[in-house]
């Protein structure tokens, strides 16, 4: 999937947190309720591509869907996962990680 038909890089919908440098959004299929994805602006696949600024903001992008997600949806616990590849489960070939609430 090359980067002008890629599901991140058009995105147009709501965002619960945004930067100069990724979007947190809620995943338009959600695992269990608030299952939110962090993505990066930059349109790269593999999280082995990112650098390290990009690697502060995925970390402050998970802190504050975390933040939000805990004072909305007062989760237990969470998952927080990449796929990084086909074989790995990754269908969106651009970078994201998925912060899914357990309950």
């Amino acid at each position: 999937m090359t980067k002008e038909h890629c599901l991140f890089c058009d995105f147009q919908g709501k965002t619960t947190f945004e930067n100069e440098f990724i979007i947190v959004v809620f995943d338009a299929y959600p695992v269990s309720p608030g299952h939110s994805l962090i993505i990066t602006k930059r349109h790269i696949q593999s999280f082995f591509q990112i650098s390290d600024i990009e690697l502060f903001n995925l970390r402050l992008g998970i802190n504050e869907a975390k933040r939000q997600l805990d004072n909305q949806f007062r989760p237990d616990g969470y998952n927080i996962g990449i796929n990084d590849g086909e074989v790995a489960g990754q269908t969106v070939k651009h970078l994201h990680i998925h912060l899914i609430p357990r309950y």
